[in-house]
């Protein structure tokens, strides 16, 4: 088996909250702290510290989950600034030289500080009442089921470490040696982590911090994902269950979210503004003056944009149309072809990009708008929207996907999503999805999640997972591209659905070894 050294990167930070929603932090040395679990304010403080910590790793989840999709120009943008993540993310140029991201992306700083947690909570915390006590694993548990999930499509087996050591005060390096477990192995803890949040959970459906918090609504998500996953993809010794039996577990799954309450936006502009709406199941939260997030890189900048393209109405752009004030850069930019994919009555194309032309009236580019955040009291924009991890809609397309998997005709499911994004425009007859076999179902599906999630951090996850008739992956599918001319990968690059290991951690510990194909 593999080895590897896990590095403890981080100690989570502790305070008691400015306001029962705040994920602001600061410091304290809880190892210097003989009474710090104590009692349960400073538990429930340490949860949302939990939860600060994902929030910190947002650009983790477009990285891992949506940058090499396909979707996103590289190179240049259309403004004549640089993109950023060209190489190796976006044109899946990965040697082992080259890997994107480095030291496990850093997740397992996160993972220890919750294991600390479980084991606090499980094994010292006596003062909790039972029903918080369980409430609390439930989120942990989901917490790092959701972290090894996003760690086991990066790297497929992944080393299992469930010890809060370092905090424990092991400090002999070879201590901290810890196997590389096979990707079946990885898969079943995951699986495991999650059967126990739900567990905790029980019946208690509370969500905290308006939708920013873990739940069981949360856990029951995952649990369709991981269970599509695992029921779809084969990563080295873990293979699909045999008669469906994974997927039919993610349907259960994902019909348990269904009934909870939830439902869809009727206007698909009001689903990231509005923070904790009924459709959000569970975001990443920010807020002005606390943290903002990065979604001004896809959008313009004022000196290479204005009164230099033009409008769809053929009239320059003079003004700061979407009053930015001077706040955005784009080092991020979605392919013309993948703008074009949109019908032009569809009401999500406008509400995400806004197109920009020559003179000519030849489209030169976009910007993606989406999450354009606010103007806040002080007359500044500020990039505070909530990133959704979770929504309604996504619970729909999975049982979809669930459908089709099954034999079934998905287009219920579908057409749901595909009404709301038409709204006045819809017309069942004209944009209607109907039952067209596995094979095209399945490049529906994938397509109306493409334009459902845009920048939400889920393009690569889902056309790996999402197949042909013949079961290979639709990253090898030219027409699962934009443009349909050429597949994201080749059949001959089937190594790379799999990220290499950087160098530095290669070279910190001789005994492990590489993905296979680096």
């Amino acid at each position: 088996m593999k080895k590897l050294i896990i590095y403890f990167i981080g100690i989570v930070s502790v305070i008691g909250l400015n306001s029962c929603n705040s994920l602001n932090l600061s410091p304290i040395d809880y190892f210097g702290s003989g009474n710090y679990w104590s009692n349960e304010a400073q538990v429930s403080s340490f949860m949302v510290g939990l939860h600060s910590q994902l929030r910190n790793q947002y650009q983790y989840l477009f990285l891992l989950g949506e940058a090499r999709g396909g979707t996103l120009k590289n190179g240049t943008s259309s403004q004549n600034t640089s993109i950023n993540y060209s190489s190796p993310i976006i044109v899946n140029a990965f040697t082992n030289a080259a890997t994107g991201v480095t030291n496990w992306c850093g997740f397992y700083g996160p993972i220890l500080d919750i294991n600390l947690f479980i084991n606090e909570v499980e094994n010292n915390c006596k003062f909790l009442p039972t029903a918080d006590k369980d409430y609390f694993l439930g989120q942990a548990y989901g917490l790092r089921a959701f972290y090894y999930f996003l760690l086991y499509r990066t790297y497929g087996g992944v080393p299992i470490v469930t010890k809060p050591d370092v905090m424990n005060g092991v400090t002999n390096a070879k201590d901290l040696y810890v196997k590389r477990n096979t990707a079946k192995e990885t898969m079943d803890f995951i699986k495991s982590d999650i059967d126990k949040s739900i567990a905790d959970f029980g019946t208690n459906t509370t969500i905290n911090g308006n939708k920013s918090q873990w739940s069981l609504a949360a856990s029951l998500m995952l649990k369709g994902e991981v269970y599509l996953w695992s029921g779809k993809v084969t990563t080295d010794d873990q293979s699909p269950a045999a008669n469906n039996a994974d997927i039919q577990t993610a349907e259960s799954a994902l019909l348990q979210v269904k009934g909870m309450g939830f439902s869809l936006m009727p206007n698909f502009k009001d689903v990231i503004p509005s923070k904790g709406n009924n459709e959000i199941i569970f975001a990443l939260r920010f807020a002005d003056g606390e943290a903002s997030n990065w979604y001004n890189n896809f959008l313009y900048q004022d000196n290479v944009f204005l009164n230099q393209v033009y409008g769809r109405n053929g009239q320059l752009i003079s003004k700061d149309t979407l009053n930015l004030k001077s706040t955005g850069i784009q080092r991020e930019e979605y392919k013309n072809e993948f703008w074009q994919s949109f019908d032009s009555t569809d009401t999500r194309r406008d509400i995400t990009f806004m197109d920009y032309y020559n003179n000519s009236g030849q489209l030169i580019g976009s910007v993606m708008k989406k999450f354009i955040g606010i103007i806040n009291s002080t007359g500044n924009r500020v990039y505070v929207d909530d990133i959704p991890v979770f929504r309604y809609a996504e619970t729909l397309l999975m049982l979809a996907e669930c459908e089709n998997m099954l034999g079934h005709d998905p287009s219920q499911y579908i057409n749901e999503v595909r009404q709301r994004a038409y709204g006045v425009n819809w017309d069942s007859a004209k944009y209607g999805c109907t039952n067209q076999g596995f094979a095209q179902n399945e490049l529906a599906i994938l397509h109306e999640y493409d334009k459902e999630f845009v920048g939400e951090g889920q393009r690569w996850f889902d056309l790996v997972r999402m197949h042909d008739a013949s079961g290979n992956s639709l990253a090898f599918s030219s027409a699962a591209d934009y443009p349909a001319t050429s597949p994201v990968l080749e059949s001959s690059e089937s190594y790379m659905l799999l990220w290499p290991i950087d160098v530095n951690t290669l070279n910190g510990n001789p005994l492990l070894t590489q993905n296979p194909g680096y």
